[in-house]
């Protein structure tokens, strides 16, 4: 075990959380979020979606199945991760465990997380942090290491355009299927584009701000995201303009958002954020209920949507919008994680349905 260096979690209420450095011994500053999932960090820590936070994991243990190899590519992707870096800007966990144990591993969390530059601390707790969170509110924090200049101030990620910060810089074609898809990414998870190849689909991933109306498709995916909605208005044009085509359109988290927003809806800031593996969502007009993986600190209002829309999922727990579809034309979307790693997968089939309505849409023509 390496010599302990001090590290201190500094919410913006002044509330202070003492423990040790791991991981990049330097400091750094975003929103404080958490989540409660008990496996995953490898694809939690490379998801887009936490581009700009602190992330902190509640469950106890982290580190001990190490972290697999970086090397390990299927399509041309990593694949064991959700991009080809990690994006939170700091971890905070509970215990780390220094030696990892798993067939898969390459190498230690700790050294993962150096060739990265992505301080961590472990060592607090992490319940109490939760609990702060969960009755204040998310709110910025800062992570301070022994030896090494406080941050000045607290940053606030969300008044920049992070989905234009994780978007690709350019057109990108994965696979040779029948049915071509743009996807259009505003930081976008590499399972999304792993669940399309498996299903014979050709997968054009075009960066956020491109008017892909111009372009020959059969469906469209909007992909997830970091950040606040209302920064990626540009994407929300071109959904207007994909709507008057008529083809196929899917969205996930992010993407459930600016489809909500094209279709007159206003979306808000939750009060902390669903970030798990376990989010009860019911498919509206059923009494069928999944579990649901989740990473989204925006939600929909469908109050405002237009007339020729309606929910299709709403979580069981607070009663938020988890989906919205047209009543008439083959858009839908979803703001929990169908194509989740390291699950759940119950939601997967949203995928074959978005084929399905492209051989419909097909076969119409």
């Amino acid at each position: 075990m390496p010599d302990k260096k001090k590290a201190t979690l500094i919410l913006e209420d002044g509330t202070r959380f003492h423990g040790f450095s791991f991981g990049e011994p330097r400091p750094a500053t975003g929103e404080v979020v958490f989540n409660t999932a008990m496996t995953g960090y490898p694809e939690s820590l490379t998801d887009p979606s936490y581009s700009g936070q602190i992330l902190v994991l509640t469950f106890p243990l982290i580190g001990n199945y190490g972290v697999p190899s970086e090397a390990a590519t299927e399509n041309g992707l990593p694949l064991f991760f959700e991009s080809d870096k990690i994006h939170v800007r700091g971890l905070v966990i509970s215990d780390y465990s220094f030696e990892d144990s798993h067939w898969n591993a390459s190498k230690t969390l700790d050294a993962w997380l150096k060739e990265h530059g992505v301080p961590a601390i472990y060592g607090v707790d992490t319940r109490a942090i939760t609990r702060t969170i969960r009755e204040k509110g998310v709110m910025l924090g800062k992570i301070a290491v022994e030896g090494e200049p406080e941050p000045a101030e607290f940053e606030d990620p969300n008044t920049e355009n992070l989905v234009a910060a994780t978007s690709c810089g350019g057109i990108e074609t994965y696979g040779s299927g029948k049915h071509k898809v743009v996807l259009v990414d505003c930081g976008c998870k590499y399972n999304i584009i792993r669940c399309l190849l498996r299903r014979d689909v050709t997968v054009v991933r075009v960066p956020w701000d491109y008017d892909f109306s111009t372009m020959e498709y059969d469906g469209v995916m909007i992909s997830n995201g970091p950040g606040d909605p209302k920064m990626a208005d540009k994407t929300v044009e071109n959904i207007r303009k994909a709507f008057k085509i008529g083809r196929p359109i899917f969205g996930i988290c992010m993407g459930n958002q600016l489809l909500a927003r094209a279709a007159g809806a206003e979306t808000y800031k939750l009060k902390y954020g669903h970030r798990s593996h376990n989010q009860p969502a019911l498919m509206c007009g059923t009494d069928k209920a999944y579990i649901t993986s989740q990473n989204h600190g925006y939600a929909v209002d469908p109050a405002k949507l237009g007339e020729d829309w309606e929910p299709f999922f709403v979580n069981l727990n607070d009663g938020s919008n988890e989906g919205i579809r047209h009543k008439t034309k083959p858009f839908f979307s979803v703001q929990f994680h169908p194509e989740a790693t390291s699950g759940p997968v119950d939601t997967e089939f949203l995928f074959d349905t978005l084929i399905e309505e492209i051989e419909k849409w097909q076969n119409q023509q």
